[in-house]
């Protein structure tokens, strides 16, 4: 189950990447924004799901 959602987080932080070169490269704060936020996203994702992980072992 952990690879699905590593190839997630890889692609949301290729397309973060993406939308903070094009904020570089038009100087627009707007996408520099979205990018940071998109980056951060993915890191909730793994954090949850690690933290998630833990929680449902001590379940079982």
């Amino acid at each position: 189950m952990l690879i699905p959602i590593l190839i997630f987080d890889v692609a949301l932080v290729a397309w973060s990447l993406h939308l903070m070169q094009e904020a570089f490269e038009q100087q627009e704060f707007s996408l520099m924004l979205a990018g940071t936020l998109v980056a951060l996203a993915a890191a909730a994702m793994l954090v949850v799901y690690f933290l998630m992980g833990h929680c449902l072992s001590y379940l079982i």
